[in-house]
């Protein structure tokens, strides 16, 4: 039976991804070195960590089989090596003629132990301007992923899943402790939503958010709204890294989870409509 530690640490890396493989691979090794250092035990990327398209079209070249995919086989290779858990917040992978937007979450054995492929693909025109289509050549995945961790569960999503509360409360409803978002958010709705939505998604559901997030100007001049976040059951913002380069760890307590949940216990009190 696996045993249940009540405390750890998480670090969430906020990356300016570019579109170049090589160069994403070095950034992120450096940033999960440092998490090590500092005692984390989970590291937490965000989506596009290993490459951010310039376009649309780029996800067919940026596109990879798991099993060949450079980012994924470099994230086994220094999860083993460092005995460290490691989140790749998102990575384009090919798979039957389809392309997914996956998370992949891999054990410190260096073995990937789940996948979550985003459900919800942004495609909209913002009142600036700017117009985003994945659904023009990414897949929809179908199903939710969770994943006991040596500390609790952890459930997957990806970014713009943050706007629909009802995959949360699902993750939530089958045990998830803290729930993963790494995101690519951009600076306009950022601005915007991105801590209200992440407050309300922790309140909610009486859990830890763990927010790592894009920041910055990218290539095709796409513009990221950084701010990667640790929310708290209780809607706290526990960290919040703004638009620096950095890395945010902080301690989390599974007893927050059950004291926020017996103290107002929402899911208990879910009905269907």
């Amino acid at each position: 039976m696996l045993k249940i530690n009540k405390k750890f640490k998480v670090a969430c890396v906020q990356m300016n991804s570019r579109d170049n493989i090589d160069y994403n691979i070095f950034s992120a090794k450096k940033k999960i070195h440092y998490a090590l250092k500092k005692g984390a035990n989970l590291v937490v990327l965000p989506e596009n960590a290993i490459y951010m398209n310039k376009n649309n079209k780029d996800y067919i070249f940026s596109s990879f089989t798991e099993n060949c995919h450079p980012g994924v086989i470099a994230m086994k290779n220094i999860a083993k090596e460092l005995n460290i858990w490691i989140l790749l917040g998102s990575a384009n992978i090919k798979f039957k003629k389809k392309i997914y937007n996956r998370s992949i979450l891999i054990g410190c054995d260096g073995k990937i132990k789940k996948r979550y492929d985003k459900i919800h693909l942004f495609s909209a025109k913002l009142p600036n301007g700017s117009v985003y289509d994945e659904n023009k050549y990414i897949d929809p995945g179908q199903n939710i992923s969770l994943h006991k961790l040596p500390w609790g569960v952890l459930g997957m999503t990806i970014c713009y899943d943050l706007r629909f509360p009802y995959l949360f409360r699902k993750l939530a409803m089958k045990g998830a402790d803290f729930i993963s978002v790494p995101s690519a958010f951009t600076k306009f709705t950022g601005n915007l939503h991105w801590h209200s939505l992440l407050k309300a998604r922790a309140i909610e559901n009486g859990c830890y958010i763990f927010a790592a997030a894009q920041n910055g100007r990218h290539s095709g001049g796409r513009e990221t709204f950084g701010h990667s976040l640790i929310v708290d059951p209780w809607g706290k913002v526990l960290g919040d890294i703004g638009s620096k380069d950095k890395v945010l760890i902080k301690e989390i307590d599974l007893q927050q989870v059950l004291l926020a949940r017996t103290s107002i216990p929402s899911l208990k009190h879910s009905r269907k409509i």
